[in-house]
């Protein structure tokens, strides 16, 4: 990356002592989400409905599309694992190893093969990848609490996922077009049948150069430092001597949700609007290739490239709204962009609208960007500092759960109804846009009874510190 591209990103109220740090961790996420764009949830759920069509069963074959879909939400479920196995210890090693074990399971998916038990291994891979990964975005975000100040965080993480969708649009662009063998538009010559190689070759060799770009930013991204990285590991120390830490019982998220419970009540609406948005998630590719026989070129372009290519636009604007305001209100905005998706996307299902499925990726991109800063930052806004890993591990566990339901709940509905009817399928689109409206009803109750100032640097607000006032039972 030039000096001149990467003082692009650059925000501009940065103070200059940590825009150095800035640079090499814009620089080695940049490079590392080469190694990210190999394994796109969205990207994979495509290429697989189309590969494995015919290979296995149409009841399989979507039942393995939603595991693949809820790969990222599932692998979360043992996130209080990573927390615990991290607290204490230097994050930026244990990023590095996370990193490296991640990209070791991506290059292993270029050898699976077309067969009913190598698109079961494939699954285990995916879940695999996406459990290091959960690891590693849960200590990053304890490592951003440290080094960007909170009026700037948001803008920072908004830098950081732009760069990340803009290296996922453009391969994803490039993978489309490679799969789709529309380089023969150019030249003939330049076929997949005249070079002798078919989509899912192309595919492999892309895994391949991909996971060593990747390896580089693990490289560039192991030289970063921690802001007061010694006393931040001294305070997580003690917080487990005093028993407040992170621990590897699962009852640990029971108690601090009960504990905090503003944070709880964040989280049960939270656990609402997710669940629904978790369940759409499969049947996106399983409803583009059953309704509207997609391929590989328009199917990667609609699920990954165009939401992808919307979502740098729209992070300032969600930067800005979520750096002036608790994530609560952010929420009570946020979940619009979800109930006009879902909307939009069982109307074009319904009515076989194809040039719907358009807008509804476009719109796709803008909720994506509100919702990459809203989860990875929201629960900054209740943790105290020395316990913020605590928090985004109990944020991140309850992730894990939903997506070990949400998903494969809808894919049995959508078999069961399509069964007896193709036309039924998408029909349970209805009950996915209920879940998220109930979390809307309560981000905004939520509004309503909390004063909603942002936490300060020194932790969330308590009962000596401005800020969300106590809920009792019965507002919970």
């Amino acid at each position: 990356m030039t000096r001149k591209a990467a003082g692009s990103f650059m925000p501009s109220a940065m103070p200059p002592s940590i825009r150095r740090n800035y640079s090499r961790e814009l620089t080695g996420t940049a490079l590392f989400s080469i190694g990210r764009s190999a394994f796109d949830g969205a990207v994979l759920g495509i290429i697989v409905k189309i590969a494995f069509d015919g290979v296995v069963s149409d009841t399989m074959l979507n039942t393995c599309v939603a595991v693949l879909s809820s790969a990222p939400a599932l692998a979360n479920i043992i996130n209080f694992i990573w927390t615990r196995a991290s607290h204490g210890k230097n994050k930026v090693r244990f990023i590095a190893g996370i990193q490296s074990a991640l990209l070791l399971l991506v290059l292993a998916i270029a050898a699976v093969p077309r067969s009913p038990a190598g698109l079961v291994l494939l699954c285990f891979l995916i879940l695999g990848v996406w459990m290091c990964w959960s690891g590693f975005i849960a200590i990053r975000s304890t490592i951003w609490r440290n080094n960007y100040p909170r009026h700037l965080r948001a803008r920072v993480a908004g830098k950081f996922s732009t760069m990340q969708t803009l290296v996922l649009a453009s391969l994803g662009l490039v993978l489309g077009a490679l799969m789709g063998d529309k380089l023969a538009l150019i030249d003939p010559g330049l076929s997949l049948e005249s070079l002798g190689i078919d989509p899912i070759g192309v595919f492999r060799v892309y895994i391949v150069v991909c996971v060593l770009v990747g390896a580089v930013g693990v490289a560039v991204l192991s030289t970063i430092r921690v802001r007061q990285h010694k006393k931040m590991l001294r305070d997580e120390r003690e917080s487990i001597s005093d028993r407040a830490g992170p621990t590897i019982n699962p009852l640990g998220v029971i108690r601090l949700l009960f504990e905090d419970r503003r944070y709880g009540a964040y989280q049960v609406n939270q656990f609402l609007m997710g669940m629904g948005n978790l369940m759409v998630m499969p049947l996106v590719p399983i409803i583009f290739r059953d309704r509207f026989k997609i391929d590989y070129f328009e199917g990667i372009l609609l699920a990954s490239v165009i939401p992808m290519a919307v979502v740098p636009m729209m992070i300032p604007v969600w930067a800005r709204l979520l750096d002036r305001v608790h994530v609560v209100r952010f929420r009570t905005h946020h979940c619009w962009a979800f109930m006009i998706i879902i909307i939009l996307l069982l109307l074009a299902s319904v009515f076989g609208i194809k040039w719907l499925l358009y807008i509804t990726v476009v719109l796709k991109g803008v909720a994506m960007a509100g919702g990459m800063l809203a989860w990875q930052l929201g629960h900054h806004d209740f943790a105290p500092k020395e316990r913020a890993g605590e928090y985004m591990g109990v944020h991140v566990t309850l992730t894990g759960v939903r997506g070990l339901i949400g998903p494969i709940l809808s894919v049995l509905l959508y078999n069961t109804l399509a069964a007896q009817n193709p036309e039924y399928g998408p029909w349970v689109l209805v009950l996915c846009l209920s879940l998220v409206v109930a979390g809307a009803f309560g981000f905004n109750a939520m509004a309503r009874k909390m004063d909603l100032t942002p936490a300060n640097e020194d932790g969330p607000a308590t009962s000596k510190t401005k800020g969300p006032a106590s809920m009792s039972k019965g507002e919970m």
